[in-house]
């Protein structure tokens, strides 16, 4: 193996980038528009949510649950009669619509349980299930403050102190825009690779690299060099402006250290993009097999689902994946502030894991290359 036909082959592999459009503005996308949405657009947090109030009771506990609803979580609320709530709901304009029984009031003080009934529009899911426990709370919280005022209210023996470590204000946008960068790491790597041989087999400059005085190794090397990094230097760049710059997302660890990895884990899945280009004939076979590839390596990894949440086997099973080590290790570094002494069992595996990936592929393209010949 010479390394001038590695370096030239490479650079050759970058100009074809540049000339196509379609892949830069997919890099440009995945490593700025992509990852602000994924971290501001569907927030977990309610935001906003339209909520109907019928208060057939009008007294002052009614009136302070009232008015333990307002922004950001909540629209102002809008007053409403019992024979309004259905036809809103209906048509859409109220997420909640709480029914505050008549009496409430007096039966609370009196110390019986009386039922206030929340009707929830189920079709906005993410603001249902998230809403319902914020007005539980909320109408509990009145409640309780309300009757400590007229009688004495028995204390819990035990009081919980909460501390959320690495994400205090517990904001989704510090999970996401990391865990995107992370995820479209690992696409864009194998699709530049995959596409890029697709491109010179339709392009038929396969059969001018079948001529040259190069060997498979050396066009496989080039290609892995080449769009690692490309999908390196745009990782450290979403990083820097958009994950730490626009969203003010904190970084603990080292940033290095994570590029370190990310360069060790591109070296996989670069492979694996080659791997997978042998085996599809065109861009479309190519689309359908990165579909098959792709989402279990995202949903199973532990970026989206906490592996310890997972059937034990399909635990072991992604321990093959160099997705599941490279996640672990970018959430220790990035958000824990982990060191080369915590992370260095993952830098192994993904090692270990990207070398027996390249020796297949090498293998696969040997052969592809052998039957064009």
């Amino acid at each position: 193996m010479r390394t001038a036909n590695v370096l030239h082959l490479g650079t050759k592999e970058l100009r074809s980038l540049i000339r196509d459009p379609i892949m830069l503005v997919l890099i440009i996308y995945a490593f700025s528009l992509s990852i602000y949405t994924a971290a501001t657009a569907m927030p977990e947090s309610l935001n906003r949510a339209a909520i109907a109030i019928i208060d057939e009771d009008r007294s002052p506990l009614s009136a302070r649950i009232a008015d333990a609803f307002y922004p950001p979580y909540f629209l102002p609320p809008v007053f409403i009669g019992t024979a309004e709530m259905d036809a809103r709901m209906d048509a859409g304009l109220d997420t909640f619509a709480l029914d505050i029984p008549p009496n409430f009031q007096r039966d609370v003080l009196a110390g019986r349980t009386p039922v206030i009934q929340l009707n929830a529009d189920a079709t906005r899911m993410t603001q249902a299930f998230t809403g319902t426990g914020y007005i539980q709370t909320i109408v509990q919280n009145e409640t309780t403050t309300f009757v400590q005022r007229y009688r004495d209210v028995s204390r819990l023996p035990v009081d919980l102190a909460l501390r959320a470590r690495f994400n205090p204000q517990l904001d989704k946008a510090w999970f996401s825009a990391v865990m995107q960068v992370i995820n479209n790491i690992t696409l864009l790597s194998i699709v530049l690779t995959g596409a890029a041989l697709i491109r010179e087999r339709e392009h038929g400059t396969v059969e001018h690299l079948l001529v040259m005085p190069v060997t498979p190794l050396e066009i496989m090397l080039s290609k892995v060099w080449a769009m690692g990094l490309v999908v390196l230097s745009a990782s450290a760049l979403a990083l820097t402006v958009v994950v730490q710059g626009l969203l003010a997302v904190p970084i603990q660890g080292s940033l290095l250290l994570f590029l370190v990895a990310a360069a060790l884990h591109l070296f996989a899945t670069t492979s694996m993009g080659i791997f997978l280009g042998t085996l599809a004939r065109s861009m479309p076979q190519f689309g359908l097999l990165m579909i098959m590839v792709l989402l279990p390596l995202q949903l199973l990894s532990g970026g989206m689902t906490p592996r310890e949440s997972m059937p034990e086997f399909v635990q072991q099973i992604m321990l093959a994946a160099p997705t599941t080590h490279f996640v672990m290790l970018a959430q220790g570094v990035l958000y824990r502030g982990a060191g080369i002494t915590t992370v260095w069992p993952q830098l192994a595996a993904i090692g270990a894991i990207g070398a027996v990936l390249f020796t297949l592929s090498l293998a696969r393209f040997r052969r592809t290359i052998a039957t064009m010949a």
